[in-house]
């Protein structure tokens, strides 16, 4: 069965991420940040801000503030993208507003500003990973982008900036700096959450003995291989002298990491490696994992 070529367990997995994600994010709403008159960034940083200058309830705050960054996904992203993001953020100010969540859990302000953003971060990465937003930053810098020579991250980075910057003012500097260690916390969740613990890695693999590597690393570790043609050699004292060699690449999840470390330098002591970080990969040999 499928719905519009989009099959039902699919979106059934969509449906229990996003319930999953609007309901962690309500939790750290109504039990850490409120409560603390702490702050996040993003659009919800901007209607944390909006309740605690003008003490109208979030829950009312949070719909229209995220409205203009839903149009603009209906355009940058697509309209599903957009209908789930509306539906996702309605449904975190409903569970803010009624759902019972347990009272007030601590005014430690440690406590609040790392599981505050830890939750909240947990909740958004959620979201994401149901194909949705429950902050509509992103969708704001994907636009300025678009029209402007700034990164995607120094877009983010520059509304946050003054979102902080008008908490310090209006509300003390300790809020301000206790709000942007949750913000890092939650920024930081995020990224575990959508990546996961199968967060791919790039190996890039140099070495007098890449046959004998390439055996294992396809026949032992079931690892799919790309082979560059290289030379290595041309040190100080013997520029003139260099070697045709094989460079290696595979890519192997953050799991795998020390075990194929202890693989290569198990064959060669002095194999030279370095690694890089792989945000998305897909075909080829590559183990499976959870559709984002």
């Amino acid at each position: 069965m499928e719905t519009h070529s989009y099959p039902l367990k699919a979106v059934v997995k969509d449906v229990v991420y996003i319930v999953a994600g609007i309901l962690v994010c309500g939790f750290a709403l109504k039990c850490f940040l409120v409560p603390n008159n702490f702050f996040d960034g993003g659009v919800t940083g901007i209607s944390l801000l909006i309740h605690e200058l003008y003490h109208v309830n979030i829950a009312y705050v949070i719909i229209p503030a995220n409205i203009p960054f839903i149009i603009m996904g209906a355009f940058q992203v697509n309209k599903r993208f957009a209908w789930k993001t509306l539906a996702a953020i309605i449904g975190v100010s409903i569970c803010f507003q009624f759902f019972p969540y347990p009272a007030e859990i601590t005014h430690d302000k440690l406590l609040v500003c790392i599981f505050g953003g830890v939750f909240m971060g947990t909740g958004i990465g959620l979201a994401i990973r149901g194909g949705c937003a429950l902050d509509g930053i992103e969708v704001l810098a994907l636009y300025t982008l678009k029209k402007s020579s700034f990164t995607v991250s120094e877009i983010i980075l520059g509304i946050n900036v003054f979102i902080f910057s008008v908490a310090a003012i209006k509300l003390g500097l300790p809020t301000a700096l206790y709000s942007i260690i949750t913000y890092y916390a939650a920024s930081h969740t995020i990224n575990f959450v959508i990546e996961g613990l199968e967060e791919y890695t790039g190996f890039t693999i140099i070495s007098g003995h890449s046959e004998t590597i390439k055996e294992k690393l396809v026949l032992e570790l079931g690892r799919g291989i790309t082979i560059y043609k290289g030379e290595r050699g041309f040190l100080k004292d013997s520029f003139e002298v260099s070697h045709p060699t094989d460079i290696i690449f595979t890519i192997v999840t953050r799991l795998e990491v020390r075990r194929l470390t202890n693989l290569v330098y198990s064959i060669d002591p002095k194999a030279f490696m370095f690694t890089s970080s792989i945000k998305e990969a897909s075909g080829g040999v590559l183990k499976k994992r959870a559709r984002h």
